[in-house]
C-alpha cells in the first residue's frame, strides 16, 4: 500500500513543525556527513581485506 500525496503532504507539515525550518538543513547536512563517514570506512576496510 503505497502512500497517497496528501498523507506525504501531512507528514511533511509535522516535520516542518518539529524541527522548523532552520533546523532541517543542519540535519541534512549532519546526515551527509554520516553517509561519507559510512562510505569512507568500507572504503578502508576493502583496501585492508586486499592487503592481508
Amino acid at each position: 500500500m503505497t502512500p497517497s500525496i496528501w498523507q506525504l503532504l501531512i507528514v511533511l507539515v509535522i516535520v516542518l513543525l518539529l524541527f522548523g525550518r532552520g533546523k532541517i538543513p543542519q540535519l541534512m547536512g549532519d546526515m551527509a556527513k554520516g553517509i561519507k563517514s559510512f562510505k569512507r570506512g568500507m572504503s578502508d576496510e576493502e583496501k585492508k581485506k586486499i592487503k592481508i
